[in-house]
Formats: structure tokens, C-alpha cells, sequence
């Protein structure tokens, strides 16, 4: 099938496996070069959308980081499955390989958890489809008490949020740690208001059911993904997470020897957030070392050609 990809105003059409649908997306150039190629790739985690890299995506695209953000499909912009088929991690690590294979470079992957899981299966069945990726607070496994926390939040408000302020306060409970809290005003990416004038968050419902509570179940798939890519990697996780711990951090770091670990002690799992300022100096410094390191002659792998009909190998 084949399914624009938005972004911005301007649509490109990319091959999809099954249904087409629309991927919205966002382009991040540095000043003065509107239409530079990303060079680093966003994906967002689970109930995410591409805002959430938009303080770091400014920051990067200054250092002449071009990029692209996009929205994971029944996530924000892009498109839903339709009622008739089921959403299943295939389709994700489809849309990814499509999305990053048609860009006449690899990119880096920048990937905070649900994107950092379809990086790596992406990766394996592609390799070459990335310059590098970093991990933002995710590994192969992971902890299950963290993972039943965000669920627990994400399922906790069905019938939606009154109002945009009364969502205000519940984000700020669920986040503590947060220097800064969302104004209500600023919610309106994240939320919908419905028929019933209730207010619901931006993503399709049904994507806890059939993606989210039963993932744990592929960890030793994503574990075998990760020992087959070869790409550089980078982890940066959160000190006070509950999804990543030293174990899981240590197990994949023996599924990838030559990966790097940084750790950010004060940030939770949504570290990107917690501490963008550090998250972000962190990433430009790994991405100086890409460039260094490959100037020495040391590069890593391309692809001989653009993945773009990848999604059905």
C-alpha cells in the first residue's frame, strides 16, 4: 500500500506494509538551511508524539544536526489502524525502516523507549539502516513493575479529563520531578476533545491492549535484534528510572559489548524531559565522536541501497 508521510505541508509517498496510513512528521533544519537532509532521526516513546523532541531538535538542528521527528502510527498526527486490524510490533519497525530507508543517507537514530525497541529490530533485519542510534531509557528488557506504572497511568483516565487543566494537574502528580509543569494550553497536542466534549488523550485506546500490556513477551526477540547490530550505540538512561535498572543496563551490555552507557543520575524514565539541557549536551557530544571517529577512516557500515521497499522483506 501506499501511504503519504506529512510533513510539515509537504507529502511524500512511502511504501507501507498492509494498511497505508499517513505518518505525520516534522522537519529540523539548522538556521538558514531549510532544506538540509536529516541527518538524525526522532522517534518518540509509547503515548508520545514528535513534540517531545522539539527542545532537543532545536538544540541539535544549532550544531547543524538536521532532523526529522515523526508520529508513530495511532499516535498523534498519523494515521490509525483501521478497527479490522490489529496493531502489532511489525508494523513499527516496518514504518521506521521505510521512513529512515528513504533518505539517501543513514541516519543517527535518536529513540526514547517504544522507538528505541523498533530501532533495534529495525537495525537487525536492516543493517546499515542507521549511522548509530541512541537509546533513550530503554533496553532489551526491561522492568516490569516500571513498565505496569506507565500503563497504570496511561489506562487510568478512559473516560478522559474534563478539562484541559484538570489533565494539567494529573501529568504534574504523575511527574513530580518536573522543573517546569505543562500549562493546560499546552496540552492540546497531547489531548483531543471528543464528541462527548471530554477531553482524551491523542492516542488510539486500543494500542494498550495489542501493543503495550503483552510486550514483555518479545524480549528475548529484541534481545536477539540487539546482539546482531552492529552500528555504534549509545544508552543514555535515568539514574531514578523504574523501567531501566543495573541489571537490565549490564544484560545489554553484554548483548552489545561496544555499545556506550551514560547515565543521567537525577532523571526518571522520561529523562529527555527531566533533564533536556544534560540529555542533549550529551547527545552532541556522542554525535562529535561520530564524526571524529569516522574521519579517522573508521566508519560505519551503509547500506548499498535505500531500504524503501524493506518493510516486506
Amino acid at each position: 500500500m501506499v501511504a503519504p508521510a506529512c510533513i510539515d505541508d509537504t507529502c511524500t509517498e512511502l511504501e507501507l506494509s498492509g494498511s497505508g496510513i499517513a505518518l505525520a512528521a516534522s522537519r529540523h533544519a539548522p538556521p538558514g538551511r531549510a532544506s538540509t537532509t536529516p541527518a538524525v532521526v526522532y522517534a518518540h516513546g509509547f503515548g508520545q508524539t514528535r513534540r517531545a523532541w522539539s527542545a532537543t531538535a532545536a538544540r541539535l538542528s544549532v550544531h547543524g544536526h538536521a532532523g526529522l521527528a515523526y508520529d508513530a502510527r495511532g499516535h498523534g498526527g498519523s494515521g490509525r489502524n483501521p478497527a479490522s486490524e490489529p496493531y502489532t510490533g511489525r508494523q513499527f519497525t516496518d514504518d521506521l525502516i521505510v521512513l529512515s530507508g528513504a533518505l539517501p543517507r543513514p541516519p543517527v537514530l535518536v529513540a526514547a523507549s517504544m522507538g528505541g525497541l523498533f530501532g533495534l529490530l529495525a537495525e537487525a533485519r536492516w543493517p546499515g539502516l542507521f549511522r548509530a542510534m541512541v537509546l533513550v531509557d530503554i533496553t532489551p528488557r526491561w522492568e516490569g513493575a516500571g513498565l505496569q506504572r506507565i500503563l497504570g497511568f496511561m489506562t487510568a483516565f478512559a473516560d478522559g479529563f474534563d478539562s484541559l487543566d484538570q489533565a494539567a494537574r494529573s501529568i504534574a502528580a504523575y511527574l513530580p520531578q518536573r522543573r517546569t509543569r505543562k500549562s493546560p494550553d499546552s496540552l492540546r497536542e497531547l489531548l483531543r476533545r471528543d464528541a462527548d466534549g471530554r477531553w482524551h488523550w491523542h492516542w488510539d485506546r486500543r494500542l494498550v491492549d495489542e501493543l503495550a500490556r503483552d510486550s514483555a513477551r518479545h524480549q528475548d526477540d529484541i534481545a536477539a535484534a540487539t546482539r546482531a547490530v552492529r552500528c555504534p550505540l549509545l544508552l543514555v538512561s535515568g539514574g531514578r528510572s523504574d523501567l531501566v535498572s543495573p541489571r537490565t543496563v549490564a544484560d545489554f551490555l553484554e548483548l552489545a559489548p561496544h555499545a556506550r552507557h551514560v547515565q543521567l543520575a537525577d532523571a526518571t524514565h522520561m529523562l529527555a524531559g527531566d533533564d533536556n539541557g544534560r540529555f542533549t549536551a550529551t547527545v552532541v557530544d556522542y554525535l562529535a565522536d561520530l564524526d571524529r571517529i569516522e574521519g579517522t577512516g573508521c566508519s560505519p557500515t551503509h547500506r548499498a541501497d535505500p531500504p524503501v521497499t524493506g518493510a516486506r522483506s
